[in-house]
């Protein structure tokens, strides 16, 4: 009969005989590392489902200068939802899920109206269309903005923000009132 250990440094070559590896001084990075991947809450059943949109392409007038709210450019969005789909999936309801195809035409919408100076501000505008969905627990919106006006050869910049329907006031206001 053979015995594992549960020590990982026995099985890695490169480890033995090394010092011990104090877990505690590492427990911080892992549970931010944790929470950053983890869904914004687990249902009874286990954690919440993803549904993703990538690449929605929006021409809007946002931009701190004025030359880019003028001619306008380029936005690129993406944004993953966290929800519970098993409802929609065991009745083959659509009406029990968010329908991505109207989510999508709101973000576009979003996108493209009242010109701001952040593309954080418009991701935290997007986050807000998708968090309207009382299904959507938890989203994370990408803004890319690849024509930015940066003077050094780039693919992209962009800023991506996570937010949770329980700590966002913005949503909290749109469902009292």
């Amino acid at each position: 009969m053979s015995t594992t250990s549960a020590d990982p440094a026995e099985h890695d070559p490169a480890r033995r005989g090394a010092d011990p590896v104090d877990p505690a001084e590492h427990e911080p990075a892992r549970r931010v590392a944790e929470h950053e991947h983890a869904p914004a809450q687990r249902t009874a059943a286990g954690p919440l489902d993803e549904l993703t949109l990538t690449g929605l392409e929006v021409f809007a007038h946002h931009g701190y200068y004025d030359f880019e709210r003028e001619q306008g450019q380029r936005f690129v969005i993406d944004t993953t939802l966290w929800l519970d789909t098993r409802a929609a999936a065991t009745g083959d309801d659509l009406d029990r899920t968010v329908h991505y195809g109207v989510l999508a035409e709101q973000i576009v919408s979003a996108a493209q109206s009242d010109p701001v100076d952040l593309i954080e501000t418009l991701a935290e505008r997007i986050a807000g269309v998708v968090l309207a969905y009382p299904a959507v627990a938890r989203t994370r919106v990408t803004v890319h903005k690849p024509d930015a006006p940066i003077q050094v050869p780039f693919v992209d910049v962009s800023i991506a923000i996570t937010r949770s329907r329980d700590t966002w006031s913005g949503v909290r206001e749109e469902v009292e009132a």
